[in-house]
C-alpha cells in the first residue's frame, strides 16, 4: 500500500499551505497529489501548478467533473498534463451531481452509468492518437453532415497509457468501474464494511473485464488527526460527514447518504438528512455516530493510526490517500510525517 494526498478544492482558505502540503509529501515519498474541482477551482491549473514545484509525486485529478468538458477536451487536458510533467499524471474522473451537473454546467444528470462508459470509451481512444470517431447515445464524433472531420490528438503522452480512474460510490458505478477503469475514487471508506460496499462490486467488473483485481488501484480519501482524545479528533469530521451525509443532494438522491445506509446507519443517516435539509446543521453533525466517523477516518496515535492502516491494506486499499486535519500549516506537515511512521510502524512502508 502507498500514501497519496488530497488538497481537495483550492481557494478554502489554504492555498498557500496546499503548495507547501503537496511539496513536503514529494520529499516525504508519498505515491500522488490529488486535487478537487466543483464549481470553485478547476483540477488541471492546480496540478499543473503542483507539479511545476514538484520532483517526484504524481499529480491526479479527484476529479474532473464529466459534465464540465467534452471528452475530447479532457484527453486534450490529460494528453498536455503527462507531457509537462514528465509522465506524471493521473486521470480521475466524475460525473458529479443532479445539482452541480444541472446548476452549474446546463447538463442533465440522466443515464451516468451510460454517460460515463462513452465518455471514457472517447477520452481512451482520444488519448490513444487514433483518429477520433463516435457513434453513441450521447456523443456522437464528427457529427454527421457538416464539415468536421476524424481528427488525431497531436500532443504526445509521455505514455501510451495514462492511468485512468473513476470516483464511485453505488454498486452498479463500483461495478461498471471495475470493469473500464485502472482504478477506483473512494470516499468514507470503512475496511470493516469493505467487501459489502465497495470490493465485491469492483471484483465483479473486473470479471466482467476478464480480468482480477491484481494491479487494480483501491483509492480511498481518509481524513486523518493526530492526537489523544479520540473523541475530539473524531468532532472535527462531524460537519464534514454530514454535509455529506445530510446534504450533498436531494432527499431522493444522496449517494453518501445511500453508502452510509448500506454500512448499517439507516436510521442515523435519515436523521442526518431530515436535520439537515431543514436547516438544522448542529444537529445534523451532533447526530453522525462516533462509530461512523472513527471507521472512516484515521484518528489518534500513531500506533492507533498504523493498526487502522493495517486494517485498510489488508481490506484490499493499494493508495491510501490522505486528507490531514489542521488549522495550520505545522499541523498538516506534522499529520503528513506521522503518515509516513504510522506506514513504517506497520509494516507497509
Amino acid at each position: 500500500m502507498r500514501l497519496g494526498i488530497n488538497l481537495g478544492y483550492w481557494g478554502a482558505g489554504m492555498d498557500a499551505d496546499n503548495l507547501a502540503v503537496a511539496q513536503e509529501a514529494d520529499k516525504l515519498g508519498y505515491a500522488v497529489c490529488w486535487a478537487a474541482e466543483a464549481y470553485g477551482s478547476d483540477a488541471p491549473t492546480v496540478l499543473a501548478w503542483v507539479a511545476a514545484r514538484t520532483e517526484r509525486i504524481d499529480v491526479g485529478s479527484a476529479i474532473l467533473q464529466i459534465p464540465a468538458r467534452a471528452p475530447a477536451m479532457t484527453a486534450m487536458t490529460a494528453a498536455t498534463l503527462d507531457s509537462l510533467t514528465g509522465g506524471r499524471f493521473r486521470l480521475g474522473l466524475g460525473v458529479s451531481g443532479p445539482q452541480v451537473s444541472e446548476g452549474w454546467y446546463g447538463v442533465k444528470f440522466d443515464k451516468p452509468l451510460a454517460r460515463t462508459r462513452e465518455y471514457v470509451e472517447i477520452v481512451r481512444k482520444a488519448m490513444s492518437r487514433e483518429r477520433l470517431t463516435h457513434e453513441g447515445e450521447h456523443w456522437t464524433l464528427p457529427l454527421p453532415g457538416g464539415p468536421g472531420k476524424p481528427l488525431k490528438l497531436t500532443v504526445h503522452p509521455v505514455r501510451e497509457h495514462i492511468p485512468l480512474y473513476i470516483a464511485a460510490i453505488g454498486p452498479k458505478n463500483l461495478e461498471q468501474t471495475g470493469e473500464i477503469a485502472d482504478g477506483a475514487l473512494l470516499i468514507f471508506f470503512a475496511p470493516e464494511h469493505a467487501e459489502e460496499t465497495t470490493l465485491s462490486a469492483l471484483r465483479a467488473g473486473r470479471e466482467k473485464a476478464g480480468a482480477t483485481m491484481e494491479g487494480f488501484d483501491v483509492v480511498p480519501t481518509v481524513p486523518m488527526a493526530i492526537g489523544d482524545d479520540v473523541e475530539a479528533l473524531a468532532d472535527q469530521f462531524r460537519p464534514y460527514t454530514a454535509l455529506y451525509v445530510g446534504g450533498m443532494g436531494s432527499r431522493k438522491q444522496n449517494f453518501y447518504n445511500r453508502l452510509a445506509q448500506r454500512m448499517g446507519y439507516g436510521e442515523a443517516a435519515a436523521e442526518i438528512q431530515d436535520r439537515y435539509l431543514s436547516g438544522d446543521k448542529d444537529g445534523a453533525a451532533a447526530a453522525v455516530p462516533h462509530e461512523l466517523i472513527d471507521s472512516t477516518t484515521l484518528l489518534g496515535s500513531v500506533d492507533r493510526i498504523a493498526d487502522r492502516m493495517q486494517a485498510y491494506a489488508e481490506a484490499g486499499v493499494t493508495t491510501l490517500s490522505l486528507a490531514p486535519a489542521g488549522f495550520t500549516l505545522e499541523e498538516r506537515l506534522t499529520s503528513l510525517r506521522a503518515g509516513v511512521e504510522a506506514m513504517e510502524r506497520a509494516g507497509l512502508a
